[in-house]
């Protein structure tokens, strides 16, 4: 039994929970993206209506969560587009299927909402089958001009940033500061930090650009 419905109070803690096992040692030794999780409900920026979790037979596995963007264009115009992240499933019910579900779901209910794109960075692996492209191909940039090989972008509404060159502006939320994060790590139960391959591949992938 499947269920996807908003984040309750209730379901603060074991998502956090969730972020920090799906993420810890995966980027770099430890994690931040659970203290993400943890400051992200009060900013201004947070989307509830887009805030979501996957419960499997009543019990929570994962969760999405999205925050507003901003895409201005060469001539000064802004438009207002989504990101999300993080999106965990919990160890153990991973390559299931429900990272997916939880992606598709949440689409939707983004368009229904009235955005018409996504800006986002990762592993394009885990998202091209979602329907996200190079930022390149929509010439979607940094406010520097470059083109991360990790920001990729997804049409809610087919065509909505034809047109010329946009830059993108994340929400401050985003900046997450690296020693409160530790700070607020060392107040949970201990984890093991280590080093393993996939943070090097995320450290290429991090640091790469698409001429």
């Amino acid at each position: 039994m499947i269920k996807i419905r908003n984040e309750t109070e209730t379901d603060y803690r074991i998502v956090e929970e969730i972020t920090r096992k799906a993420f810890y040692n995966l980027y770099v030794p430890g994690c931040a993206e659970h203290y993400l999780v943890h400051i992200m409900r009060q900013h201004e920026d947070f989307i509830p209506e887009l805030d979501f979790v996957i419960e499997l037979d009543g019990e929570v596995v994962g969760n999405i969560m999205y925050t507003k963007a901003m895409l201005t264009s060469e001539a000064g115009t802004e438009k207002e587009i989504l990101t999300f992240g993080p999106v965990s499933i919990a160890p153990g019910h991973q390559r299931r299927g429900l990272g997916r579900m939880l992606m598709e779901h949440s689409f939707q209910q983004a368009a229904s909402l009235g955005y018409d794109a996504i800006v986002i960075f990762g592993s394009p692996a885990n998202y091209v089958s979602r329907g996200f492209k190079s930022c390149k191909k929509f010439d979607v940039c940094l406010e520097d001009g470059t083109f991360p090989s990790a920001m990729m972008v997804k049409e809610l509404v087919p065509g909505a940033l034809e047109g010329g060159k946009w830059f993108y502006r994340g929400s401050p939320v985003m900046d997450i500061a690296e020693e409160e994060a530790q700070r607020y790590d060392e107040t949970l139960e201990k984890m093991e930090k280590k080093r393993q391959p996939s943070q090097e591949e995320f450290y290429i992938m991090s640091h790469s650009f698409i001429l």
